[in-house]
């Protein structure tokens, strides 16, 4: 079973429970995939008691996906670069400097008050944990998921204002985020007492402010490009290259790709850029293949978070760990993003109850689940990718589902 053959059945499951969502469930594409692949896993694991050649092959297929690797150096630079695209520049440039708290100050509050809350309410349950990995914890499930953010607000009428800071603050903060883990990892690798601060305020430094230089050389390059030429074939392709040249070069010069392709997207989709560099059918093209790039990742996204289900170790303690992290995680996002509210709800006239939408609206997905996979055996991986799992699930089908009727309830 090569891996061709596994991502042609990855593909053909997506489009058949996309198919299904469509026809029968008609939800939001985020949430039905993921409800119709849970759904599925746990039919073959029923079947399982009387034949299991279907679960042996789920299985395999999944054992043989690296998800942190697909996601995090593949996946992610490109559904980032499509999202960007197609924001709204105009919204989020003048919402640029709360997006910017919360996606920095808000993911570094509620790192520490999600890793403080889990030390003493993991003791509660009977689990002791060393300090810093439930801080790596807290760097794990903070960010929001931009993936999942994008893909449920263009259904839930969330005002546009609202929505710019909701979608901005998710693009920048999964960057940040993973770099706040990434340090946090090291720390816990080496030891408090080898840890130089220098060193990891050096490291913080140059993947953020190196990944958002990069974004800004690589979106002035492509911008140039496609304003010299007219060709809207080979214009699509000097995007595509565009992303996977910066990927590259982010990795290997461990700067933040993820903060690199936003700000890369953000440059390219902004309307000064689109009225000078584009013709009317070139922009109709790019934005019609990046928006087909965003579904079909999407929709292999979300199966495969589906699919994980798998890999985790079910014990009772585990997942009454998780139930209990799902209220903790709401209120220490709820208390992260008041400060940063309350600075700029008076200048940027901040819808009534910004603070709540934000924080049922922030869901969760892929890379937190991505991030607890690179977790070690010492730092209790399973015990984390479990509450990591059951914090996604109920984010994304829960909140995602209720989301929409919040906003029209408190308008």
């Amino acid at each position: 079973m090569d891996y061709f053959f596994i991502t042609t059945v990855i593909v053909v499951l997506a489009a058949l429970f996309g198919y299904l969502n469509v026809r029968v469930l008609k939800l939001p594409t985020t949430i039905g995939l993921m409800l119709i692949t849970i759904v599925f896993t746990l039919v073959v694991f029923a079947l399982s008691y009387f034949d299991a050649t279907l679960l042996n092959a789920e299985k395999y297929i999944i054992s043989h996906i690296d998800f942190r690797t697909v996601l995090l150096d593949i996946m992610l630079s490109f559904l980032l670069f499509a999202g960007a695209l197609h924001t709204n520049f105009e919204q989020l440039k003048v919402q640029r400097w709360p997006v910017l708290v919360f996606a920095t100050v808000g993911v570094l509050t509620s790192t520490f008050l999600v890793g403080i809350s889990m030390y003493y309410a993991l003791q509660i349950v009977g689990f002791e944990i060393q300090f810093i990995y439930c801080l790596l914890f807290g760097a794990l499930i903070s960010p929001t998921d931009p993936i999942a953010v994008l893909g449920i607000l263009k259904k839930a009428g969330v005002p546009k204002k609202l929505e710019a800071k909701i979608v901005g603050e998710s693009l920048f903060n999964d960057g940040v985020g993973v770099v706040v883990f990434l340090t946090l990892f090291q720390i816990a690798l080496l030891g408090e007492g080898n840890v130089d601060p220098m060193n990891i305020i050096e490291l913080f430094g140059k993947e953020v402010v190196g990944g958002v230089v990069l974004g800004l050389i690589l979106g002035w390059i492509t911008f140039r490009l496609m304003r010299s030429i007219d060709d809207y074939d080979i214009e699509v392709i000097i995007t595509l290259a565009a992303v996977m040249l910066g990927t590259v070069i982010a990795q290997k010069l461990h700067l933040s790709a993820p903060l690199a392709m936003v700000t890369a997207g953000l440059i390219v989709g902004n309307d000064t850029v689109r009225d000078s560099a584009m013709s009317e059918i070139t922009e109709s093209y790019v934005d019609k293949f990046w928006e087909l790039i965003d579904i079909l990742l999407n929709t292999i996204l979300f199966v495969l978070i589906g699919m994980e289900l798998l890999v985790l170790t079910f014990e009772l303690d585990y997942l009454v760990a998780g139930l209990l992290t799902i209220p903790i995680v709401l209120a220490c996002r709820y208390i992260s993003l008041m400060m940063p509210v309350n600075i700029f709800k008076r200048k940027l006239d901040f819808v009534p109850n910004t603070n709540l939408i934000m924080t049922w609206g922030g869901l969760r997905g892929g890379i937190s689940i991505a991030l607890a996979l690179g977790l070690t055996h010492e730092m209790h991986r399973d015990l984390f990718l479990v509450m990591t799992y059951v914090v996604v699930v109920f984010s994304i089908l829960i909140q995602g589902m209720t989301v929409g009727p919040l906003v029209k309830k408190l308008k």
